[in-house]
């Protein structure tokens, strides 16, 4: 019958189970735990005792085909429950240990069972009972009018019981899934919760050889997972070395260039080193001839710059020179306090400070009066402005210095020394506003003779801007 059973063969066995009848012999018939589904079941369990209406709700790994005396044996070895003291509810029936959970209805992740504590009788079943009424007396014999009248005896005192203490947890709860998880394991094993930050695990803790065998993998995986982290970090400083002996770096995969959309092929485009974006080297090269400034952007305008190295990498010899000459003349034309040296087809220039008056330029290896503006060798400021007053009338050099000069007094650019009556640039040492000297005679600091500006908290000048 049970072959007959296996293939499906239902005439078969019903052919047998007549014969079997027949005999009248007791049968006990069992399902092979193979006819079950074979696949873990995450079953909800409830865990209820005599004193409380509330549950605990656990989740415990099992299978279809599992009995419940073994589900009673796996609760009595992750919790300490003995089989005796559990009593099973699943579906409104309180299930037998030759059940399987498959017969109650549990197939499927989130099915629910009822885990319940048997209540303690308050007393024992075997203990005599005491008889009442009228019969009783002819047990015990008459009783007189004194054992009436008289008062009942006291009950003794029955001694409370010592409380039992709790049986220590060892492991913690998971705070998503209250499941009790191993002290060492670092996550829940049901949900893969977190476990608490400030859990310790005891120290009279011994780990089975599953966990030794665990923890030996894990800390295996550490280290695998730190020498892989060491060999990448050696690989990045080595190529960062190849690298920065190339003034180009080429990229390594297939990418477009996103000014011209065209394909670039490994080592046909440009990285560049600040922002690693990438283009071709004729839209690189494009950029920089093109630049008005003395610093080249990255064109896929970001805040990076075009390294000089980059720059003349890219460029022909005479290309690059243009560029350097495009450059100086941007910085100077830009630069607050620049000068020009005045000899001409001369290329140099500076930044002075406030408290310079002359630049030696080391290039035609001239020194420029930056008061006047010029070249004035072997004479001073006055004599020059003085003489070039007088050669004005006849040289159209001198004319056309002495008309900058005048334009530059009515634009407020320059302004007439209130001490020697020369013509010069704004300068710090001067109040602009008031014409007068800024400092005493002392210089900077000294407030005796100068403007006065800010002096007891007031300006020099109702126009003036805190020169002080």
């Amino acid at each position: 019958m049970s072959e007959a059973l296996s293939s499906g063969d239902s005439e078969e066995a019903v052919k047998l189970c007549h014969r079997l009848s027949q005999l009248c012999v007791p049968v006990s018939v069992t399902i092979n735990s193979q006819a079950y589904p074979q696949d873990s079941i995450r079953l909800k369990v409830g865990v209820e005792d005599a004193q409380s209406d509330t549950y605990i709700p656990v989740t415990v790994l099992v299978s279809a085909g599992m009995t419940i005396a073994q589900l009673k044996d796996k609760i009595s070895h992750d919790f300490g429950f003995h089989p005796l003291l559990q009593r099973w509810v699943i579906g409104k029936r309180l299930a037998q240990d030759q059940d399987t959970l498959y017969s109650h209805g549990v197939r499927h992740n989130g099915d629910q069972a009822f885990l319940v504590h048997p209540l303690r009788p308050s007393c024992s079943p075997h203990a005599p009972s005491t008889e009442t009424g009228p019969g009783a007396a002819t047990h015990r014999g008459s009783v007189t009018q004194a054992e009436k009248a008289a008062p009942p005896p006291p009950k003794p005192p029955t001694a409370a019981k010592p409380p039992v203490p709790p049986k220590p947890q060892l492991g913690w709860a998971c705070s998503q899934c209250t499941y009790v998880n191993k002290p060492t394991r670092p996550g829940c094993e049901m949900c893969g919760g977190e476990r608490p930050e400030d859990y310790e695990v005891p120290e009279i803790y011994q780990p089975d050889q599953d966990e030794v065998l665990r923890i030996q993998q894990e800390q295996l995986a550490t280290l695998q997972y730190e020498q892989a982290q060491r060999e990448e970090r050696e690989r990045n400083y080595m190529h960062l070395l190849a690298t920065e002996e190339q003034n180009l770096i080429p990229n390594a995969t297939e990418v477009d260039c996103p000014i011209c959309f065209s394909t670039l092929e490994p080592g046909e485009g440009i990285v560049l080193r600040e922002c690693l974006h990438t283009f071709c080297r004729e839209c690189l090269k494009g950029t920089i001839v093109n630049s008005q400034d003395a610093e080249v952007s990255c064109p896929d305008k970001c805040d990076s710059k075009l390294l000089d190295r980059e720059i003349k990498e890219l460029l022909t010899e005479e290309e690059h020179q243009r560029f350097l000459e495009l450059r100086l003349s941007i910085a100077e034309s830009r630069a607050e306090h620049s000068f020009h040296c005045q000899t001409p087809n001369c290329r140099g220039w500076c930044v002075y400070e406030d408290e310079v008056d002359e630049f030696h330029c080391e290039l035609c290896d001239e020194t420029n009066c930056i008061l006047c503006r010029a070249i004035h060798k072997g004479m001073n400021c006055k004599d020059y402005q003085d003489d070039l007053r007088i050669r004005a009338e006849n040289d159209q050099a001198a004319q056309q210095t002495k008309q900058m000069l005048e334009t530059m007094l009515q634009n407020g650019e320059a302004m007439k020394c209130p001490r020697c009556d020369i013509i010069v640039q704004k300068k710090d040492e001067i109040c602009w506003v008031t014409k007068q000297a800024r400092w005493g005679p002392n210089g900077s600091g000294d407030i005796s003779g100068g403007c006065r500006c800010r002096v007891n908290n007031q300006p020099c000048h109702p126009n003036c801007q805190n020169c002080h």
